[in-house]
């Protein structure tokens, strides 16, 4: 029970930005940390993932089935892709757009909710903690709050998978830490498969079951994340010096340098 990635390749024209990516299986309830450069082709691998773009070669199965093989409605609630960002959605409360997203599984906006949406869209906005935001406009949240009614969003349809492109991107400290105890948790207990992609080393290691590498159009290394992080493919990719300790409370910290070369 899992997602699977073989030879998955894709160009804009005459420039190839997946160049065969291949992952091992990702169970249900895992959460991975996509990494790598600016332009590496994390938010492409994400979108054909998601079928918002085709794949040139290769295909992604989820427990052993090819997402290819879904009705594009399908694989829309399937797969929940989840970009950097989400819109300001004027006028709309927190209830509101997360109802929107659970009654769009049914195919028309338009008709009423039904009594099993609004208990899912109350269940859901009580797990992520947005209780005392629920009547409010979305547009009047902070980032943090945006990226969590986001995460509502996505979870209120169900779904198999869940890709999340940089939900910690602008947020403080703080926000950080509850975006990612937030995904971790509700991965672990709705059985997600949740790929987030991420800047931050450090976050990554401390919440991901597992980190894919990408690099250069492909996943240069994949597994448990000191593994990952310890391997010079990582000093490589990102061209910087990296250093690995333990925390007092045994959190796994990644130091970036920059290796100065002799004059």
């Amino acid at each position: 029970m899992a997602l699977s990635i073989r030879g998955l390749s894709f160009s804009y024209g005459a420039v190839s930005v997946l160049r065969g990516v291949d992952v091992e299986a990702l169970p249900r309830g895992s959460v991975a940390a996509l990494v790598g450069p600016n332009g590496s082709g994390k938010s492409t691998l994400f979108r054909c993932l998601a079928g918002l773009l085709p794949a040139k070669t290769g295909a992604a199965s989820l427990d052993a089935v090819d997402l290819g093989a879904y009705s594009p409605r399908e694989r829309s609630r399937r797969v929940f892709y989840l970009g950097q960002d989400m819109g300001a959605h004027a006028a709309l409360s927190v209830f509101e757009i997360v109802l929107l997203a659970r009654k769009s599984l049914g195919g028309g906006l338009a008709i009423a909710a039904s009594p099993r949406d609004v208990a899912m869209t109350e269940s859901v906005i009580d797990d992520l903690g947005l209780r005392a935001l629920a009547s409010r406009d979305i547009g009047s949240l902070s980032s943090g709050q945006r990226q969590l009614a986001g995460i509502a969003q996505a979870i209120v349809r169900e779904p198999d998978v869940l890709l999340l492109d940089e939900p910690t991107s602008a947020l403080d400290v703080r926000r950080q830490l509850e975006v990612m105890e937030t995904v971790l948790r509700v991965s672990r207990e709705r059985r997600i498969v949740t790929i987030v992609a991420i800047h931050d080393l450090s976050l990554a290691a401390r919440f991901a079951d597992t980190i894919l590498l990408l690099s250069d159009g492909r996943i240069a290394r994949a597994g448990e994340p000191h593994a990952v992080l310890a391997d010079p493919s990582v000093a490589e990719t990102y061209a910087v010096g990296v250093h690995l300790e333990r925390s007092r409370r045994g959190t796994l910290l990644v130091e970036p340098y920059l290796e100065r070369r002799p004059h």
